[in-house]
């Protein structure tokens, strides 16, 4: 069985718990070896306890309340890194984490001789503004937590979303190929086509528009923002809630709106 050994484990607090008083007890039994000759047998036993219990007591006490104070201190630094890039109102990555993550990635594969695979979708919600005028800031918030679920629900394991802007959203798909990632933007799209929004017992639709890139090959987090940029403008000059796609690369195919290949 294998010892969770993290800063914020229990596993971690015990082994060095334990570890660090077998090392008191060993330095003591050391220290008092050069008398143990010179003892009686009821004073060697008196001193053998003593090297035992006391570091055991006082040296395994101290260990145990050094480690739990660091592993407290641990678990608040985690929380608030994740506060911190985490977007309070969706509960997804806040554009600075995204993009580093995003970053991060690209960087990685950029290093290695494999080719990296991958694509970038922005996803925004269309006429939010009339969403907020009609049903008031607070409904416009609920649409929001409501896209923001319908992508994660269409994601895989590994893919990354955050809230980039007011109502636009973007998700990294690493390693999906061009249709891949066409599928699971027509997929997002679809499925926050069905959600039901009802401000005020009144229904209202919701549709997002998406602009996405696949890339087969090195790029930069800018170069592909400005292309899925690009083709998020074309899917909302065609008459929104539609996807609007292509890939760059070596081996890539381009595709259009809709999955038209051209």
């Amino acid at each position: 069985m294998r010892i969770d050994l993290s800063p914020t484990s229990r596993g971690r607090v015990a082994v060095v718990t334990i570890a660090g008083t077998a090392f008191f007890i060993a330095c003591a039994f050391f220290v008092d070896s050069f008398n143990f000759p010179s003892l009686s047998p009821d004073a060697l036993l008196w001193a053998q306890l003593t090297d035992l219990f006391l570091p055991l007591v006082l040296g395994g006490s101290f260990l145990f309340f050094l480690m739990w104070k660091m592993r407290q201190l641990a678990i608040a630094q985690k929380e608030l890194s994740i506060v911190a890039a985490t977007d309070s109102l969706t509960a997804v990555f806040n554009r600075g984490a995204f993009s580093m993550l995003v970053e991060a990635y690209l960087e990685q594969a950029r290093r290695q001789s494999v080719v990296h695979a991958g694509a970038l979708l922005i996803v925004d919600a269309d006429h939010f503004k009339t969403i907020n005028d009609r049903f008031g800031h607070d409904c416009g918030d609920q649409a929001l937590k409501l896209i923001a679920g319908s992508i994660k629900a269409q994601l895989r394991g590994a893919d990354i979303v955050g809230r980039i802007g007011g109502e636009e959203f973007a998700v990294f798909l690493p390693g999906a190929d061009a249709s891949q990632s066409w599928l699971v933007a027509e997929g997002i799209r679809r499925r926050i086509r069905e959600v039901e929004f009802c401000p005020g017992e009144r229904p209202c639709p919701l549709s997002v528009s998406i602009g996405g890139v696949a890339f087969d090959g090195p790029t930069t987090y800018a170069d592909m923002f400005q292309v899925a940029d690009r083709h998020l403008y074309k899917a909302k000059s065609n008459g929104r809630d539609q996807v609007s796609f292509e890939s760059t690369g070596p081996r890539g195919v381009h595709a259009g709106d809709a999955g038209t290949v051209h």
